[in-house]
């Protein structure tokens, strides 16, 4: 990589590297996973600067095909994805704070697909054309998704209020 290419891969890692980690922590639900999901991303990155038209995409992409991909050899495994959340939090924790943990322990149990589809469309807040490039499938298939997942957080977390704003707690 030559030095004008490296000090633009290493502007957008400055101006990029923090929104890239806070989605790969709600996707992943662990910060050290999410860590290596972004270092191991910009570093694929990296290699390919010169080529890639769209570096945010091509990153948000290495991440949620990795994180996809960890998940399937887990779930083959029957691994546990980290510690166990407690069913309830600590007495002094307000209701925002219970609703929240009980969300990220919802989110944890939904598949990679449907969690990155709400993690991109809610937490990131991207278009349904811009998702279904990143994750490589059509716009119904995002649509259908969000719709189903949303549909499994509510039994799941009961408290939930019947709109879909409510996915974008995750990110308090």
């Amino acid at each position: 990589m030559d030095a004008a290419a490296e000090r633009e891969f290493t502007e957008f890692v400055a101006a990029r590297s923090m929104a890239l980690l806070r989605t790969a922590v709600v996707l992943t639900g662990d910060r050290h996973r999410a860590e290596d999901l972004v270092q191991g991303a910009l570093a694929k990155l990296a290699a390919h600067w010169r080529k890639v038209d769209q570096p945010e995409a091509y990153v948000r992409r290495i991440i949620y095909h990795d994180h996809a991909r960890w998940w399937r050899r887990r779930s083959a495994r029957s691994e546990v994805l980290g510690p166990d959340v407690p069913e309830r939090p600590a007495a002094d924790r307000s209701a925002d704070a219970v609703r929240r943990l009980d969300l990220r322990s919802a989110l944890r149990l939904l598949g990679p697909r449907q969690r990155a589809v709400l993690v991109l469309r809610y937490f990131e807040d991207l278009p349904e054309a811009e998702i279904a490039q990143i994750l490589g499938c059509s716009v119904g298939t995002v649509r259908s998704q969000a719709h189903r997942a949303l549909a499994r957080l509510r039994v799941l977390v009961p408290e939930l209020d019947e709109r879909a704003d409510d996915v974008e707690e995750l990110h308090r």
